[in-house]
């Protein structure tokens, strides 16, 4: 889906918005409350299998220490995360730094980030190509890029952000933008010639690479911003203080000396989680509301 122009970027986030009632409406079955059941949601930042791959063993172990029956629910969009949890329909959700302020706002203040990794108390993201004409942020003038979701924060909000810190507007500077959903979509439709460069998450950039999924002989990281606060485990502030704690207790305690803790951690791409909290995002939501980006 491409953008040409600021004012059509925003008009697609209204209709989005308008939407928003029945994405989290649509949620299955298995999304609506139930007794001695948390549920728990993901911004859909990978593809769906991988999400389920990466929660199942933290599931298990989640269960097990709270006494719950731990259901995950996937989501179609990012939007729907935020709804899901706001209307009650979640219980928990793994936020990017973006959707946790978007969830704040719309809620109110009545979301609680818990935990984040403590990669993610220093973030980054990586400007991605495999033209050898682009070295710089600058050389992007002219030529076409691809973001993730629009509501992501390492693949859309913070590269934006930068982008425009150094003078480049990616709405009238770039021939054309688009967004791919999701960061290894983006790493595909640089790989494969759709678009000149793109910008992603660097965890996910790492994984890609450690897993031989992309050829950084052949892509290649241009740009890496500065550090910034992402992701988090968010839950809404109403629920029980006790389930509270026994959650956060619960990641704050994964010991990768451990078989268990090794395995969940790894799977997390995280050494430890760490405690977090609203005053964290501040920048995150200060550089939203200058891109337009929040109301």
């Amino acid at each position: 889906m491409f953008r040409l122009s600021a004012i059509h970027s925003m008009k697609s986030m209204l209709a989005a918005g308008c939407a928003l009632a029945l994405a989290f409406a649509a949620l299955p079955a298995a999304a609506q409350a139930r007794p001695g059941v948390l549920r728990v949601s993901a911004i859909p930042d990978e593809a769906p299998t991988e999400l389920q791959r990466k929660f199942k063993p933290l599931g298990e172990y989640l269960s097990k220490a709270t006494g719950l029956k731990v259901v995950f629910t996937p989501v179609t969009d990012y939007a729907a995360s935020v709804e899901g949890l706001v209307n009650n329909k979640l219980d928990m959700v793994w936020f990017g730094g973006f959707t946790f302020v978007q969830a704040n706002a719309r809620s109110g203040g009545k979301v609680t980030p818990l935990v984040q990794r403590a990669e993610d108390e220093k973030f980054r993201s990586v400007f991605i190509t495999a033209s050898n004409e682009i070295r710089q942020l600058a050389d992007l003038k002219g030529k076409t890029f691809s973001f993730g979701s629009e509501s992501s924060t390492s693949g859309h909000l913070m590269p934006r952000s930068y982008l425009l810190a150094a003078k480049i507007n990616p709405d009238t500077d770039m021939k054309r933008i688009a967004f791919s959903g999701a960061h290894d979509a983006t790493v595909a439709a640089v790989a494969g010639g759709k678009v000149d460069a793109g910008a992603l998450n660097i965890s996910v950039w790492e994984k890609l690479v450690a897993e031989r999924k992309v050829d950084p002989a052949a892509v290649r990281v241009f740009y890496t911003t500065p550090a910034y606060y992402d992701y988090n485990w968010t839950v809404r502030s109403d629920m029980d203080p006790a389930l509270k704690k026994k959650i956060s207790d619960a990641f704050l305690t994964l010991d990768p000396a451990t078989p268990e803790g090794k395995g969940i951690l790894a799977l997390q791409r995280a050494t430890k989680f760490v405690p977090t909290k609203p005053a964290n995002y501040a920048t995150i939501e200060a550089a939203a509301r200058n891109a337009g980006l929040l109301k």
